[in-house]
Formats: structure tokens, C-alpha cells, sequence
């Protein structure tokens, strides 16, 4: 289980680095999703970040690989 202190300031590497940073205060905000998955809420992102072994996999390809997955149809527990 991740502890709650790293969920709120877990960010989509996507959207707050660089050239793709979105703009605004805060971007990248992660939704914590049946406890596998952290998923991107910024508009038009998608990313997908699984959980595996109680370790998120922040790596952009990573999240990339599930963009076009819904997120009830995203494999529980992650793999």
C-alpha cells in the first residue's frame, strides 16, 4: 500500500516536466484508482501509471502503453 503522504504529491512525469509541462499551479494531479493504478486527471493526458508491489511505474512509456485503455478495462492487479 502506498501511504497517503506520497499519493498527494505524486505527479504525472508527463504533464509537469519540460517542454510537455501543463500550465497552471498544480498539473498532473494522479487519481489512485482500485489501489493498482495512478491515472492522470489533466484534460486530454490519459496516462496510466501501474502499481506493482506497492511500487508506482512513473516512467512516461510506461504510462503511455495504457492511455487508450479505459480505466474499468485496466488489468487489477496491475501487470
Amino acid at each position: 500500500m502506498i501511504p497517503q503522504d506520497l499519493l498527494e504529491i505524486l505527479r504525472c512525469p508527463h504533464c509537469v516536466a519540460g517542454e510537455t509541462r501543463v500550465p497552471g499551479d498544480d498539473p498532473g494531479r494522479l487519481e489512485h484508482y482500485k489501489e493498482s493504478w495512478l491515472i492522470c486527471q489533466e484534460p486530454g493526458c490519459g496516462r496510466k501509471y501501474p502499481i506493482i508491489d506497492d511500487i508506482p511505474d512513473m516512467l512516461v512509456e510506461t504510462g503511455e502503453k495504457w492511455m487508450t485503455t479505459p480505466a474499468e478495462q485496466l488489468p487489477i492487479p496491475a501487470r
